[in-house]
């Protein structure tokens, strides 16, 4: 196994969802999870969520986890559907100052009835309008997240004058679905634009994923069809004038891993072996900790994937084996970093701070 150039460092990430059996409001669970992978230097952590989940939404939990770490990455799910696009955007923004930049989120949509009864705005619609949906609402968030430009605070208590008007900007925004008239109620966040990821394992959200996204995850049950996955990604990036590099691809796997002492075996065939199809088209990986390392980096290797994104099938056990075995394994073996090279998520995963797109150009005209 080799060591990675230091111009494409392995990703690591975990879900810390804790299941139907955790007390909703508690969040000493969320917290004690985050910061293990945090001593582990994982990326970062996600958190899942929808309309039937019971408790606070994920947003809100981080936020709680926020000041309980330092480093980590925090990534809630947010649900595009029924939600007003400025709200998104404002609580977003507003987790990225309270973790002091090291926000994400992953876009979802809501397609059941029963989810729409909560709300009663509307009926639930076809997923391909749903994602329509979501890929504007990650357009105008990232819009009025740049409203503002970076020094339009002035805080002058002699004056008493806050802000700058004249450096908000109305976004004007104009979807299928929705109007967005600007600019945001929160200033630009820390990182300027908090990272967007989307499951783009299906088709539809795979294109959502390619024209919006700085991480895409990808359940793949090979390596070759991951690969597969990660080379039409970064096709369909480019495709929309993107650079592809600035995308992030992720094998995402659920894991099993109480056969500590099974070990793959070098043969990438064997790992295929240990996959199974599991509930909702995840893909299920059941093996041991240096079984896993082994095909993290043979995947990473064979260029089939920027990194992986884990959920433990046990939320405590399997998230310390893997924090433990795994990820201590790639450490030792050089494979993976034993310290975080910034504060952010986006320094994390190797993403420059984009300038506001709102803010006027530098002396001589160059962007």
């Amino acid at each position: 196994m080799s060591v990675p150039s230091p111009s494409r460092p392995l990703r690591l990430a975990a879900a810390i969802g804790r299941g139907d059996a955790a007390d909703a409001l508690d969040a000493e669970p969320y917290i004690r999870a985050a910061r293990l992978a945090e001593r582990g230097r994982l990326d970062f952590v996600t958190l899942g969520d929808s309309f039937a989940r019971q408790g606070p939404d994920a947003l809100a939990v981080l936020a709680r986890v926020a000041p309980a770490t330092e480093r980590i990455g925090l990534v809630p799910t947010v649900t595009t559907t029924h939600t007003e696009p400025f709200h998104v955007s404002s609580a977003v923004a507003t987790l990225d100052w309270v973790s002091r930049g090291r926000a994400g989120w992953t876009v979802d949509v809501s397609t059941t009835e029963a989810e729409a009864r909560l709300f009663g705005r509307r009926p639930a619609a076809p997923a391909r309008a749903l994602w329509r949906e979501a890929a504007e609402v990650a357009d105008v968030a990232g819009r009025l997240w740049d409203s503002w430009e970076d020094d339009a605070e002035i805080r002058d208590v002699a004056t008493g004058r806050f802000v700058d008007r004249d450096k908000l900007h109305y976004v004007d925004f104009e979807g299928g679905d929705f109007s967005v008239r600007g600019p945001a109620i929160v200033p630009r966040p820390p990182q300027g634009r908090p990272v967007i990821a989307v499951d783009a394992t299906a088709s539809l959200p795979r294109e959502a994923a390619a024209r919006h996204a700085d991480i895409a995850y990808v359940r793949a049950m090979s390596r070759s069809a991951a690969a597969g996955a990660r080379a039409d990604l970064r096709g369909r990036a480019a495709a929309h004038g993107r650079d592809p590099d600035a995308l992030t691809v992720l094998a995402a796997l659920t894991v099993d891993l109480t056969d500590g002492e099974c070990a793959a075996s070098a043969d990438s065939a064997s790992y295929e072996g240990k996959f199974t199809a599991g509930r909702g088209g995840r893909t299920r990986y059941r093996g041991g900790p240096v079984g896993l390392a082994e095909l993290i980096g043979d995947w990473y290797e064979a260029g089939a994937a920027d990194g992986f994104h884990i959920t433990p099938t046990d939320p405590d056990g399997d998230l310390e084996r893997f924090v433990n075995g795994t990820v201590a394994l790639l450490q030792h073996r050089g494979v993976f970093r034993t310290f975080y090279p910034g504060a952010t998520l986006r320094a994390h995963l190797g993403l420059a701070r984009p300038a506001g797109r709102y803010a006027p150009a530098p002396a001589g005209g160059i962007a």
